[in-house]
């Protein structure tokens, strides 16, 4: 059983993109879709710098048009589909609810009100790596902090204010690593409520279908049947927590043997080997590994 998923913010590099231009039609797809986002994806994927790239405005339809674009690449029928926090608008798009436009439109919207909800407070995130989890948990919910992202395999993502989060750096979980995170700021949270408003308002204009491939929800690893549930969802995760460690514990009750993490790979397939384990995985950074990947699901 084969499932595709897409990365979320924090995975783009500089330069990610330069070497899969070389591929038939893909720079003729990502300016297509520059147009949509209003954004030159090609420049920002080539010859952007970090912090360029780190700009929430940026990197979110940079991310889901890089998906969508290694994807159509790949060519492959999966069985199961999921993406971490904007990489759920890429899976979406993939299993038929959403076309490509429609996803990376929404993705606009969302990138646009969520960096403007990110100006109104200094907010960050801190990847909490190792300790029980438990205690993890209770330590986050001490300082006031929120579990942002719940990715399994022993790491857990706490976001609120700068304040908070150097207090809880001074304080950490026992047996745990702190390490802060290069985001703009604290996602999933209560801090983007704003912009929760502004994308409801936004996705009134799109009709979506229903997914015509299994598609798994970050809100609680369910399988999302319904084009309107979907939707819903998608506005809600903004400010709610990603919980991957239940998208994993799906994907292990299905029964799934591979997963391929489509571009900019390597976070997922990293959480899979750990928390997944005994599945075999292939993480799409080049164009190269486009053959790896048709090799392991011939």
């Amino acid at each position: 059983m084969l499932v595709l998923v897409a990365p979320g913010q924090g995975a783009q590099t500089p330069g990610f993109l330069s070497p899969w231009l070389e591929l038939p039609g893909f720079a003729d797809r990502l300016a297509a879709w520059s147009e949509v986002v209003g954004l030159d994806l090609i420049a920002y994927g080539t010859t952007a710098g970090a912090d360029e790239i780190r700009d929430t405005a940026v990197a979110q339809p940079l991310l889901v048009a890089a998906a969508l674009a290694s994807a159509e690449a790949l060519g492959a029928t999966p069985d199961l589909l999921a993406g971490h926090s904007v990489g759920e608008f890429a899976a979406a798009a993939l299993s038929g609810a959403l076309t490509p436009e429609q996803a990376l439109s929404l993705v606009r919207e969302r990138a646009q009100s969520m960096a403007k909800a990110a100006s109104i407070t200094e907010t960050g995130m801190t990847a909490v790596l190792g300790g029980v989890e438990a205690d993890v948990l209770a330590s986050i919910d001490a300082h006031g902090l929120t579990p942002a992202n719940i990715n399994g395999a022993g790491q857990i993502v706490a976001g609120g204010t700068l304040e908070q989060l150097a207090a809880f750096k001074e304080a950490p979980p026992a047996r745990a690593r702190l390490i802060p995170l290069s985001v703009a700021g604290a996602f999933h949270t209560a801090h983007m409520e704003p912009a929760v408003a502004h994308l409801r308002e936004a996705a009134q204009s799109v009709t979506p279908a229903d997914p015509r491939v299994r598609l798994l929800s970050n809100a609680d690893g369910q399988i999302v049947t319904g084009g309107a549930d979907l939707i819903e969802r998608l506005v809600k995760q903004v400010r709610n927590p990603v919980r991957w460690d239940s998208c994993m514990a799906t994907m292990a009750e299905l029964g799934v043997t591979t997963m391929i993490e489509l571009l900019p790979g390597g976070t997922l397939t990293g959480l899979a080997k750990r928390g997944l384990r005994g599945i075999q995985t292939v993480a799409l950074k080049n164009p190269e590994d486009l053959d790896a990947a048709r090799e392991l699901i011939k």
